[in-house]
This record gives structure tokens, C-alpha cells and sequence, in this order.
């Protein structure tokens, strides 16, 4: 099993980090933004930057959406999981497109309602979960503790 890791920098990468034992074992490979953060905690990993900023720009998103079109097809992940933000969006859409399992964990911060990319992606995977019991009124979304 392989599994493409997607999230933003900053609060995003931090909480995939505490993911770590789910994929532990297996390869992984990362998809992020440049940034500080990204270049000291994934260092010696396989890192793949994508274009940003991401929020509500619709170039990024078709940049994105090529990129994740190359990197599904190359890499074919068992599965892709992310903590968001809007980056997960095009890795979602292909992924899904590809018959691949899409898993996201919805930001922390989301104590009772869900985040733009959250809402967007939710249709598109096969398992949600967020951090915060108040946070379930969606159907499929699963609390089953936090991260952190």
C-alpha cells in the first residue's frame, strides 16, 4: 500500500506529522507548498510542491488539478490522505477519478462546522473524520478524537 500524503504547510502539515503511525511502514510520498516548515520537517522525504497560494484562485486550482493528474498516474497511491486545506481539492477530484481511497481529516480549528475545502471534498471521500464531537452534523463525518 502506498499512500500520497496532501496538505498545506503551517497548521495542515503539522497535523499530518501527528498522523504518522496510521502510514507508518508503508511508502509515503508529499504533496505541500514551499515553505519554511515544509523544507526543515520534510527533509529526506518525497516531496512534490504544488502551486500556491491555493485559496480562492482558480489558476492555482488548474495548475493543481494538472499536477495531481501527473502525480496519481505516476505514483498510482493506494490511497491519498489529507488534513486540507484547498490543495486537497484536485488531489480529491483525481484521485477519485482514478478509483483511489481519499480519506481527509478536517483542521482543528473547525469546532462546529466545516471548512470551504472541506465542503468541497466531503462528497468526494471515502472516509471524513473530524476533530470535535459538535463537528459531525455532516452525515458521513466521523469523530473519533483529535489528533493533537
Amino acid at each position: 500500500m502506498s499512500v500520497l500524503l496532501v496538505c498545506s504547510p503551517g497548521g495542515h502539515l503539522l497535523e499530518m506529522r501527528e498522523l504518522a503511525p496510521v502510514w507508518e511502514g508503508e511508502p509515503v510520498s508529499w504533496v505541500t507548498l514551499p515553505g519554511a516548515d515544509v523544507e526543515h520537517l520534510l527533509r529526506g522525504e518525497d516531496v512534490t510542491l504544488a502551486h500556491g497560494p491555493t485559496n480562492r484562485s482558480i489558476s492555482k486550482l488548474l495548475q493543481n488539478v494538472v499536477l495531481a493528474w501527473r502525480e496519481v498516474r505516476r505514483r498510482r497511491p493506494s490511497a491519498i490522505l489529507s488534513t486540507g486545506a484547498a490543495l486537497a481539492v484536485p488531489f480529491f477530484v483525481i484521485g477519485r477519478l482514478h478509483g483511489i481511497r481519499t480519506i481527509y481529516v478536517e483542521s482543528l480549528t473547525r469546532t462546529q462546522s466545516l471548512s470551504l475545502s472541506g465542503r468541497m471534498v466531503y462528497p468526494l471521500a471515502s472516509a471524513f473524520f473530524v476533530q470535535w464531537p459538535e463537528a459531525t452534523t455532516w452525515r458521513r463525518a466521523r469523530y473519533v478524537g483529535s489528533i493533537l
